[in-house]
């Protein structure tokens, strides 16, 4: 399956074929500590009572899909793919450039993977940091980032999976189709950077169906050996 990069902005309609997988208003101040979401809460805004999807694979690591210092498991009926930006067939390679870099680069982060299961469907991408950026400093820049979308409502707690520590956040979306969507994201430090799984909702998503896939894979994170 090809995936890639998907937007409903009009402005990138014409670069999103050069996105291609491998192979084929100012933000909310973040909440303090203090006021962080209990680690299970039922109902809006975390719907923690939506557990994981079954796996059927894994992404990461050196060998397998997205290289990345973590694996993941992938839900079944779903696909990994790394992110890659092909210039090459662009008729204004500046233009083609400038707007790659708003699809890909978000409050210092760069997405790296793509999880996604067809057209509409809603997907899961992984960023990174360069090195030295803490889980909570790379989940702040990602919301502040009002490029693509303004993020508004911002409610964090802390993460403990297996021997990763990180943040979660979940938050309220709205782009300039004033179209709104509830967001959820998990950032964890491995190999000295930060890394970013935030979901991806469409118009057509429901959160039932996007929110096993996330909470698998971030429940299933593992520093890759």
């Amino acid at each position: 399956m090809c995936t890639v990069l998907r937007h409903r902005l009009p402005a990138t309609l014409a670069v999103l074929a050069l996105l291609v997988p491998a192979g084929c208003g100012a933000a909310d101040e973040p909440a303090d500590a203090d006021s962080s979401a209990e680690n299970t809460a039922v109902g809006k805004p975390w719907y923690d009572e939506i557990t994981p999807a079954s796996a059927d694979g894994a992404a990461g690591g050196a060998d397998g899909p997205c290289p990345l210092p973590v694996t993941f498991p992938v839900a079944e009926g779903w696909q990994a793919e790394t992110v890659e930006v092909d210039l090459t067939t662009a008729e204004d390679p500046e233009l083609a450039a400038e707007m790659a870099a708003m699809m890909t680069l978000r409050g210092g982060a760069t997405v790296q993977c793509e999880v996604g299961r067809g057209p509409g469907g809603g997907f899961l991408r992984v960023w990174t940091t360069e090195q030295g950026v803490t889980p909570r400093a790379a989940l702040d820049a990602f919301l502040a980032d009002t490029s693509l979308e303004q993020a508004t409502e911002a409610q964090f707690r802390d993460l403990t999976v297996d021997d990763l520590t990180g943040v979660e956040a979940t938050w309220v979306s709205k782009n300039s189709l004033d179209e709104v969507n509830r967001g959820w994201g998990a950032a964890v430090s491995a190999n000295g950077q930060a890394l970013l799984f935030v979901t991806n909702e469409s118009v057509f998503t429901d959160r039932s169906d996007l929110l096993p896939v996330y909470r698998l894979a971030v429940q299933g994170v593992r520093t890759a050996g």
